[in-house]
């Protein structure tokens, strides 16, 4: 099975390259080559045949994504359709269903069929729960139900999925010997955690990655490699847990594109405003200049519930950082 980044290797055009490079304003052949580098993904399940095409990466629009999902206190599927609904008329890019409720596997169904945007999910909050329901013990999760969970999102039609590949027995044993104002803030990267040091075994995810590798490619999915040790609060900003995790990223990053799978990067979490364009510059160079998924950066803990501000504050001044860094390696 193919894969956009292949097909672009290659020197073909898809279908998905010419649509997003109509959206974009830019030539076919800038998406080709950008998406053949890695420094763009086209976020498309092969097995949603209805869906957008969304380019992520350098040299095109920020994309907006917007979190949903249900939990165990509060929220039922009539709920997360209407969230929806919302969010099309509202204007993002790409939806995530975070769900950790009841029946995950009917709600994210019920979604994937509801709207045509992009979708991603962390397949490790079904696995986790799942085995916390059943054995009242994340260190009874097994690779096995994980990794059938993950295939069954993808088979499902999912089109990226955040998987805390990074979170190794070494970057832990890093944020053990420095230690943090918040420790872990990441609930994937949290049940990676306790279950790494609960087993004394690594992490599947990353023990298997060329397993992952296979799914990812079976239905071109994009892997959002997850920033599990990302800062809490701005005291943690920059810490040797979080740098650790993301030289191990961009080591996984050169390993799916030469796998044939797309990537992207998540990050970087709490950073003070002052730390933003070095954090950011940092990030990109060690991941290969991926995709940057960029969660806040959140400029202030102080806000509680205002999140979108202060994300918003400094989702702009990385987006800024972002366009210097194309430039700047041209």
């Amino acid at each position: 099975m193919s894969t956009q980044i292949i097909e672009a290797q290659a020197g073909n055009i898809t279908p998905e390259m010419s649509f997003v490079a109509q959206k974009e304003g830019v030539s076919e052949e800038f998406i080709r080559d950008k998406v053949a580098q890695g420094r763009i993904v086209i976020l498309k399940n092969n097995q949603r045949k209805d869906s957008i095409p969304t380019a992520v990466g350098e040299g095109i629009s920020v994309k907006i994504n917007a979190n949903i999902g249900t939990s165990n206190e509060r929220s039922t599927l009539e709920q997360e359709l209407d969230k929806v609904r919302v969010i099309e008329q509202t204007g993002a890019d790409v939806l995530m269903d975070l769900s950790t409720g009841k029946d995950i596997d009917e709600v994210r169904r019920k979604i994937i069929a509801s709207t045509k945007l992009p979708i991603g999910t962390v397949p490790m909050y079904q696995a986790g729960k799942e085995a916390l329901d059943e054995h009242h013990n994340i260190a009874k999760l097994s690779k096995e139900k994980l990794f059938a969970d993950i295939e069954k999102q993808c088979r499902d039609g999912v089109d990226f999925i955040t998987v805390h590949c990074g979170v190794t027995k070494f970057v832990i044993e890093q944020l053990e010997r420095q230690g943090r104002v918040t420790g872990i803030v990441s609930r994937g990267g949290a049940m990676l955690a306790c279950w790494i040091k609960a087993t004394g075994m690594e992490n599947p995810l990353y023990a298997n990655y060329d397993e992952l590798l296979d799914i990812a490619r079976t239905y071109d999915v994009t892997l959002s490699l997850g920033d599990g040790l990302r800062p809490g609060c701005g005291a943690d900003a920059g810490d040797r847990a979080q740098v650790a995790e993301t030289i191990v990223l961009g080591e996984l990053v050169k390993r799916a594109k030469k796998s044939g799978v797309q990537a992207m990067v998540e990050g970087p979490g709490h950073v003070p405003l002052n730390q933003i364009p070095s954090m950011i510059k940092t990030i990109k160079e060690l991941t290969d200049f991926a995709p940057l998924y960029v969660l806040g950066p959140l400029v202030t803990d102080i806000a509680p519930g205002y999140d979108h501000i202060t994300a918003a504050i400094g989702g702009t001044l990385a987006g800024m950082q972002l366009f210097l860094t194309k430039v700047l390696h041209k």
